[in-house]
């Protein structure tokens, strides 16, 4: 394995352990999520905004790029949304593993928007995957809210496949920040009724918890992400970036005292097998 292969398997899982923060804050902050995901975009897209002046980046983009960016904002901020629902009906557990569905779908997606290969590999550990995330799930009462919150999490997956797979059209030609600062910016905007809509008091209380997400979960996590796609496929990123609920469920084990059980112990292992195999796999293909 190259010493730059290396380095961008290390820049992938740091960007998961940022992404993975989400969990935490999401369980934590007291707001409807609509309201969250606002705040958080528009002082996303503040932060994101300063580091491209300071970067030099340009913001332009090509008219032909503008629909296709605007729309993985959109799918973007549905997929926080309904995420942040999910976190709310259950826990750290079912909200990211219920996501975490993604990559099968990417895998089953990939080759219609991008033209490529299918991969019966990918199909394969897009499997294992869905199978470690069988094991992590607790039950599937019908009764409860944690049914509800996983069909809202594979939901969210969908956004976030139909999201990415947009993304990766377009994110060789531009910077990783500035995509994100657009997808902000639309999410933002998008989400300007939700402060008329529910109710946003004790917003303020919150604000420290929806800056942080702002800051590590988005700016750092999502952006670092945005770069990891361009190194490598949608599919191998989303495979690779499984390691992201065993890194959200340490931290709820942290800061919220969610304690997994065996089944947690046994899906992580799968999920983390595959993570290592389809790392292993893009090492020798690059």
């Amino acid at each position: 394995m190259s010493n730059n292969t290396t380095r961008h398997i290390l820049e992938i899982n740091l960007a998961m352990l940022f992404v993975s923060t989400s969990g935490v804050l999401g369980r934590y902050i007291d707001l409807p999520p609509a309201v969250t995901i606002g705040i958080r975009s528009f002082l996303a897209m503040l932060l994101l905004g300063l580091f491209v002046k300071w970067k030099g980046f340009s913001f332009t983009l090509a008219r032909k790029d503008i629909l296709g960016i605007a729309l993985s904002g959109v799918f973007m901020g549905l997929h926080w949304i309904t995420y942040f629902y999910s976190l709310q009906l259950s826990n750290v557990a079912i909200g990211m593993l219920s996501l975490f569905t993604y990559p099968v779908m990417t895998s089953l997606l990939e080759p219609v928007f991008l033209k490529t290969q299918f991969s019966k590999m990918h199909l394969l550990l897009g499997v294992l995957v869905l199978i470690g995330i069988y094991f992590l799930a607790p039950s599937f009462d019908t009764e409860n809210d944690y049914f509800l919150a996983i069909l809202i999490g594979l939901l969210s997956a969908l956004c976030f496949a139909i999201r990415n797979l947009l993304v990766k059209t377009k994110i060789g030609s531009y910077n990783g920040s500035v995509v994100m600062w657009y997808q902000t910016l639309v999410i933002a905007i998008m989400l300007i009724p939700a402060y008329f809509i529910f109710d946003a008091q004790g917003f303020v209380k919150e604000l420290p918890y929806i800056g942080m997400l702002a800051l590590i979960t988005t700016a750092l996590g999502h952006t670092m992400f945005l770069f990891s796609i361009k190194r490598f496929s949608v599919t191998a990123a989303s495979l690779m970036g499984s390691v992201q609920p065993i890194y959200g469920i340490i931290l709820g084990i942290i800061f919220l005292n969610e304690i997994p059980g065996w089944r947690t112990v046994l899906g992580g292992s799968l999920i983390l097998f595959s993570v290592v195999v389809e790392s292993l796999r893009s090492s020798r293909n690059k």
